[in-house]
C-alpha cells in the first residue's frame, strides 16, 4: 500500500514512482509482475498518465521491463546490477533445512490433524450469517470463550467463565499481554531454572528485574522464590519444563499462600496437560486459588495443531479489569473463521474424541521409543523424563559426555536433535527426543539411526 499525498509539492506520479522503486528493491524478485496500470489507478483515485508516468520512469531507469500485451515485469537487468552494489548490505534468505529424522520435541505429524472435520466445519461456518464486515471482539468469540470455560472446569478444575477468557495468538502474546497489564504494579518477575526461555525474553523486554528459582523434584523450590524479591512468578507445575517434574498439592498450596501474602500473581502455564499418559494430572493449580492471585495459561498448539496459533488465559478479575481499560480489549487478536471453527469443533464433541485419541496414539509413540532406547540404546543412557508431553529426555550414563560431538555428529548425518539447554539456562543438560513427529512404525527406525551417533560421543569418555 503506497502513501501518496496530493497536498504535497512533489507530483503524484514522482511519489507513485518512488514507493513502487522502493518496493522493487526491498520485496519483488525478477520477473515479479507489477499491477496493471488500470489497477493502481483505480486502486489509488489517480488518473491512468499518471501512473503511465511512473511505470514510464521505472522502465527507463531499468527498473521494470514491458512485455507486449501482458504488462511490466521486474527486470532481470536491475537485479543484476543491483545485487553487485548492495549484496553486502541484504542477508541472504535461507530455506529451513529438511532432516531425514526430526526429534523436535513439541511437534505433531501432519496425519495426526483431524483435517476432513475442520475443513466440514470449516465450510459451515463460512455459509452461516457471519459478519465478516465487522471487528470481532479483542477477548474473543463468546462462543468459543464459553467452550474453552466448560472444557477447564470438566478437565482442569479451573474456576472461569467465558468473562475472564482472553483468546490470544499462543504463548508470546499471552505473556507479552500479562506483562504490559501488570507492569503498572510490578516491577520484579521470577521464573523456574531451567525453564522456558521465552517467558524470561518477553518480561526482560518489558523492562522487569529477573530472578531465577531453581527447581527440584517437585518443582520450583518455594524457599528460593521466598527469599526473592519476586512479585510475579512464571511456573509449569504439572509438568515442569524441561525436567518434568509435578509439583505436589501441598507445594501448590504453600505457594499460593506465600503469594497470596505478598499481593502477588503466579502464571501458571499449563501447556500439556491432555498428553499425560500414566497418571491423571493433579488440578489446576489455579483452582487451588481463593484470592485471584493465578493466571492460567493453555493452549492447543501441543494437541490439536501448533500452526492454528491459538492460546487463552484466564485470568483474575483484577487482572480482566487492566484489560478491559486498554487499547488491546479493542483488537482481536485470532482470525473470526479460525475462532468460530475451533468453538464449533468443540461444541460438537469433536475436541474430546480428539484428544482421547492423540493420546492414545501418542502414548503408543511414547512407548514405541522407550522400547527402541532399550534396544538400540542399551544401558548408554537413561531416562529422566517420561510419561507426558511429545518428548523423552534422556541423559548419557557415562559420567562425562561429548555433547558438541553429538550435535556435530547429528546434523552431519541429517538428523536434528533438541539440547535442554538450548532453551532453558541453568546446569540441567539432556536429550529432548520428540517422537510426535513421527509416525509410529517411523520411531524405532528414526532411535536406530540415532543410537549409532550417540554411542560414538559416548564413547569418547569410556
Amino acid at each position: 500500500m503506497y502513501i501518496l499525498d496530493a497536498k504535497s509539492k512533489t507530483p503524484l506520479h514522482i511519489q507513485l514512482y518512488q514507493a513502487i522503486k522502493e518496493e522493487i528493491v526491498s520485496s519483488y524478485k525478477i520477473g515479479d509482475k507489477l499491477p496493471s496500470i488500470r489497477k493502481v489507478a483505480s486502486l489509488y483515485n489517480l488518473s491512468k498518465n499518471t501512473v503511465e508516468s511512473a511505470y514510464s520512469q521505472l522502465y527507463a531507469e531499468g527498473y521494470v521491463e514491458s512485455r507486449a500485451k501482458s504488462g511490466y515485469y521486474v527486470s532481470e537487468l536491475f537485479f543484476e546490477t543491483f545485487s553487485k552494489k548492495c549484496n553486502t548490505n541484504h542477508t541472504a534468505i535461507t530455506t529451513p533445512k529438511r532432516y531425514k529424522y526430526d526429534f523436535f520435541p513439541a511437534q505433531l505429524h501432519k496425519e495426526d490433524f483431524p483435517l476432513k472435520t475442520w475443513k466440514r466445519l470449516f465450510n459451515k461456518v463460512i455459509a452461516q450469517e457471519t459478519d465478516f464486515g465487522s471487528y470481532p471482539t479483542g477477548q474473543g468469540e463468546l462462543l468459543l470463550r464459553e467452550a474453552i470455560a466448560n472444557y477447564l472446569k470438566s478437565s482442569r478444575g479451573v474456576v472461569c467463565d467465558a468473562e475472564n477468557i482472553i483468546i490470544t495468538h499462543g504463548f508470546s502474546d499471552s505473556m507479552e499481554l500479562i506483562a504490559k497489564l501488570a507492569k503498572t504494579r510490578y516491577k520484579h518477575f521470577a521464573q523456574e531454572i531451567p525453564g522456558y526461555h521465552i517467558a524470561h525474553k518477553v518480561f526482560d523486554a518489558y523492562g522487569y528485574s529477573i530472578s531465577p528459582i531453581g527447581v527440584d523434584a517437585h518443582g520450583l523450590c518455594i524457599e528460593e522464590l521466598q527469599q526473592s524479591q519476586a512479585q510475579i512468578v512464571y511456573i509449569t507445575p504439572s509438568h515442569q519444563y524441561p525436567t518434568g517434574a509435578t509439583m505436589p498439592v501441598a507445594n501448590r498450596l504453600k505457594l499460593i499462600a506465600h503469594m497470596q501474602s505478598i499481593g502477588g500473581l503466579i502464571i501458571e502455564d499449563d501447556y500439556d496437560s491432555e498428553l499425560a499418559y500414566y497418571n491423571r494430572p493433579i488440578p489446576s493449580l489455579q483452582g487451588l486459588d481463593k484470592g485471584e492471585c493465578v493466571a492460567y495459561l493453555g493452549t492447543f498448539a501441543k494437541a490439536l495443531s501448533p500452526s492454528i496459533r491459538v492460546g487463552y488465559m484466564v485470568l483474575p478479575s483484577w487482572l480482566m479489569k487492566l484489560y478491559n481499560q486498554s487499547y488491546d480489549a479493542h483488537f482481536s487478536r485470532v482470525s473470526l473463521s479460525t475462532q468460530l471453527t475451533l468453538a464449533a469443533f468443540m461444541q460438537e464433541g469433536h475436541w474430546d474424541r480428539h484428544i482421547r485419541r492423540i493420546r492414545i496414539l501418542n502414548k503408543k509413540k511414547h512407548q514405541a521409543m522407550k522400547d527402541a532406547f532399550t534396544k538400540h540404546l542399551g544401558d548408554t543412557c537413561n531416562i529422566v523424563a517420561q510419561g507426558a508431553g511429545l518428548a523423552i529426555l534422556i541423559v548419557p550414563s557415562a559420567p562425562q559426555f561429548n555433547w558438541e560431538r553429538l550435535k556435530t555428529l547429528t546434523e552431519k548425518n541429517n538428523i536434528a536433535i533438541y539440547l535442554a539447554k538450548e532453551r532453558s539456562g541453568g546446569e540441567f543438560e539432556a536429550v529432548r527426543m520428540g517422537f510426535g513427529g513421527f509416525r509410529l512404525e517411523e520411531i524405532a527406525e528414526a532411535v536406530k539411526a540415532f543410537s549409532a551417533i550417540w554411542k560414538a560421543a559416548y564413547q569418547t569418555f569410556i
